[in-house]
């Protein structure tokens, strides 16, 4: 899937940290449209996160280049960590020192890549390296 012109164009204007009860509510839409391990807040910063499980190696890199390509075009970039099948994003706008709509965005479109990939379910989840 391609970003629209008119997402682009709003990514292009000053981030705006979103209010507590906008953050809940898009980590609420956010963990019940993915994959069945949930985005969450994190504890003392403002910022969300998830970590992702993939079958092998391979899908979780594919996974991460894919948001590459995006985090580029928005100019926008997750903090992740990756150990074989497993990929730990924190998602926050230094901008506007909290989470923005476009870490919304961006966590929209990693749950995307994600269900393209066919994460593995909690069932035997985990790191397998």
């Amino acid at each position: 899937r391609v970003i629209g012109a008119a997402a682009t164009r709003s990514l292009s204007t000053p981030s705006k940290k979103l209010s507590d009860e906008a953050l809940a509510a898009s980590v609420k839409i956010l963990s019940s449209a993915g994959s069945p391990f949930p985005w969450e807040k994190v504890d003392g910063k403002s910022a969300i996160t998830k970590t992702f499980y993939f079958s092998d190696f391979s899908q979780a890199w594919s996974f991460m280049s894919r948001t590459a390509l995006l985090a580029e075009k928005i100019d926008h970039h997750p903090e992740w960590f990756n150990v074989y099948n497993r990929v730990e994003v924190t998602l926050t706008t230094h901008d506007c020192d909290g989470v923005s709509e476009k870490d919304v965005l961006m966590a929209k479109f990693m749950e995307e890549y994600a269900r393209d990939l066919m994460p593995v379910t909690t069932e035997g989840a985990g790191p397998t390296d």
